[in-house]
């Protein structure tokens, strides 16, 4: 790991590859999970804010927007991808975190939090896949697609057209995200033979069964878990997220109005406000328990 000062970009080495991150703040660390072909910039409003209470850990996961594909035989599926979040907490030397999810993001938080609950401090979701909706309609089309030869290379193909890919990244927030930050996160897949290769293992990878097994398994999850829900989202819906977290011993729900799918872009005040809220719940109750 590189020796750069804190909220300049950094890269950890991984057995997966190489992950990007930047790293604001100090106090209880934080790590944000982005989703498919985003990147950390979707939580950049939203850890700014945060910073100065906690640690914050922006990175750039390798889901089709990450700059440098990683190695060959890395598993990035669902599962793999949680384990390479673990990773990332074990090279920082973090034995426990809060992790904050949105989109695929969300579903591989919750993954991890079934699969290694001893190292989540908290869970908080953001408009996600979760239970038996990985992905929701009209994206539970790609994976099929993407299973098969030159799949993938059919599914960015349209992206290609600016147009399209700006129009497909509207349909997840409802403020307008920059155009050049939609072609940004693009880029990598469209140019680089190994990104859209480690992004086919993901979206190929995607299955209500590792949601629907992480549901069942958060139920024994005594940790709080929180969710920040856009109810205006066509995408992930309130009452899933009311859904799951009626199956979880400590969950709750909290609405961020004005906001699709993107809740962090659309409202990242809000966003933060709450996060900030549940830790200082979670810290006042650890301490009367004491």
């Amino acid at each position: 790991m590189n020796e750069t000062r804190r909220d300049e970009t950094k890269t950890v080495a991984l057995p997966q590859g190489t992950i990007s991150y930047r790293d604001l703040g100090d106090g209880e660390p934080i790590i944000f999970v982005h989703g498919l072909l985003v990147d950390g910039r979707l939580w950049t409003g939203v850890a700014e804010r945060l910073a100065s209470d906690f640690r914050c850990l922006v990175c750039d996961w390798p889901m089709g927007s990450h700059r440098v594909a990683m190695e060959p035989d890395a598993d990035l599926s669902p599962p793999g991808m949680a384990e390479t979040i673990v990773a990332f907490i074990d090279a920082l030397g973090i034995e426990r975190a809060t992790l904050v999810g949105n989109d695929t993001g969300g579903a591989i938080s919750q993954i991890l939090t079934a699969s290694h609950p001893e190292r989540v401090e908290r869970l908080v979701l953001t408009n996600c896949d979760l239970l038996d909706r990985f992905p929701p309609f009209p994206f539970n089309l790609m994976p099929p697609i993407a299973r098969l030869p030159g799949g993938m290379t059919v599914l960015a193909a349209p992206f290609r057209i600016a147009a399209v890919r700006r129009a497909t990244y509207g349909l997840l927030a409802k403020h307008p995200i920059p155009p050049e930050l939609a072609d940004d996160w693009l880029a990598p897949s469209l140019a680089d033979a190994g990104v859209l290769r480690d992004a086919r293992k993901l979206t190929a990878g995607a299955h209500k069964r590792h949601t629907l097994a992480a549901a069942e398994s958060l139920r024994r999850f005594e940790r709080p878990v929180r969710f920040a829900w856009a109810p205006e989202d066509r995408f992930f819906r309130l009452a899933d997220a009311e859904r799951l977290a009626a199956m979880v011993p400590d969950g709750r729900i909290e609405h961020v109005a004005d906001a699709k799918t993107f809740v962090s872009l659309d409202q990242p005040q809000r966003v933060a406000e709450l996060i900030a809220s549940f830790a200082r719940e979670a810290r006042g109750a650890t301490a009367r328990a004491s």
